[in-house]
């Protein structure tokens, strides 16, 4: 009969200092063997009765919960092997687990990880990935892929087949590549693949994304867009309202826009949670905002109610409800702004997306590049910096004129 316990397993290191690792001790006919989970433990922080790390670790909650993890793997392992009659020793039990643990493949890790993006609620990202992890499949023609295989040679000609037989763009095959790296670094936390196979990096595979043609409005035709004559409570006139609503708040995307409820308006100030990153922002309501609101006013019926019409009447904890309503509430959108873009007599490709584009456009150097990356929402002054880049070429077209005036 095997048993387990978890325990602070002491060694003396080479500097003849005494650790305490945290272990996993299955006994089997006599005899022991330990499971190390990685970490050293001060014995101050352990409790030997519950077998548990106390509080007054850092990691305490984490450190439990791997705990709880390991010994679920262990004592599925011992009950298998009682119910199938087949003794095994402390070393092969443990050996077992390892062997579970090395033997998943990358598309158990990609299939996992669509599913938990799927339990979170992000329907839109889920569905993106899956359809990269489908791109990869294609291209190998089977599932039959452990991550020690995925090295150099195999991403440069997947790479080449996704481009020739897939026509898909640069920017597309760098999006497969991150959603690897990302599977790729899974797979080593979980001790699935070792550090020396990872295919990402100086010397290695370098993920890098092509500039990207950037394209927005600018004053001239921003004001026809608002001097257009649309007959009120038309869907035409509704979608002229959310693209300028966004556009007034530097880009807001319009995902976010048709999340917005009366409750996150507070004294004409906007308080809202980005869908894309969950990130909390936080902005004054400029007067063209109020106005459009203001003609949405009929409609509020409580704090929790939706300002724009897209989402009302939709299960708000049904998430992939949302996610539907939400893209069919866009593609909408889109099919007018198309329109609107015709009436408005601009030759520019009008989207939801180019609300954000029109304002950098318009805001060129006028702001600086600091508080332009408040207003975009971004992580890194950088990456504001690279986004301007698309949108200001006063300098350069100042100098270009400058060197042909003769």
């Amino acid at each position: 009969m095997a048993t387990l316990k978890t325990v602070l397993h002491p060694k003396i290191n080479k500097e003849g200092e005494k650790l305490y690792r945290l272990a996993l001790r299955v006994t089997a006919n006599r005899k022991i063997s330990y499971l190390h989970l990685g970490y050293n433990v001060d014995p101050s922080d352990w409790d030997p009765e519950a077998e548990k790390i106390k509080k007054s670790h850092p990691k305490y909650s984490h450190l439990n919960r791997l705990i709880r993890k390991k010994y679920d793997q262990l004592e599925d392992v011992i009950f298998e092997s009682k119910s199938s009659k087949t003794p095994l020793s402390a070393r092969q039990i443990i050996d077992a687990i390892r062997e579970r643990k090395k033997s998943k493949t990358f598309f158990d890790f990609a299939d996992e990880h669509v599913s938990d993006l799927r339990r979170a609620g992000k329907h839109n990202r889920a569905i993106s990935d899956n359809s990269k992890i489908n791109r990869i499949e294609e291209y190998l023609g089977n599932r039959n892929l452990s991550f020690q295989d995925i090295d150099e040679a195999m991403l440069k000609k997947m790479k080449t087949y996704l481009k020739a037989n897939k026509d898909l763009s640069e920017r597309s095959v760098m999006n497969i590549f991150v959603l690897i790296r990302l599977l790729f670094n899974a797979a080593i936390r979980a001790e699935v693949v070792e550090q020396k196979y990872y295919p990402f990096g100086v010397g290695r595979v370098r993920i890098k994304y092509p500039d990207s043609k950037k394209i927005g409005l600018n004053k001239d035709e921003i004001l026809s867009i608002e001097q257009l004559e649309l007959d009120e409570g038309t869907p035409i006139w509704h979608t002229r309202n959310v693209f300028l609503f966004s556009f007034y708040l530097a880009g807001i995307r319009i995902s976010d826009v048709l999340r917005m409820k009366w409750g996150d308006i507070v004294e004409d100030r906007l308080h809202y949670q980005m869908g894309k990153n969950d990130k909390i922002d936080s902005l004054m309501l400029p007067l063209k905002a109020i106005s459009i609101i203001n003609q949405y006013d009929k409609g509020k019926k409580s704090k929790s109610s939706f300002i724009f019409p897209e989402l009302k009447g939709v299960d708000q904890k049904d998430s992939k409800a949302m996610y539907s309503r939400l893209k069919t509430g866009t593609k909408k959108i889109n099919k007018y702004l198309k329109e609107i873009g015709e009436m408005a007599e601009i030759k520019k490709t009008i989207t939801s997306h180019i609300a954000r584009h029109s304002f950098g456009h318009i805001a060129g150097d006028q702001v600086s590049p600091q508080m332009l990356q408040k207003l975009y929402r971004h992580s890194h002054l950088s990456t504001t910096i690279g986004y301007q880049s698309n949108f200001d070429h006063t300098k350069t077209d100042e100098a270009l004129n400058n060197v042909l005036n003769f």
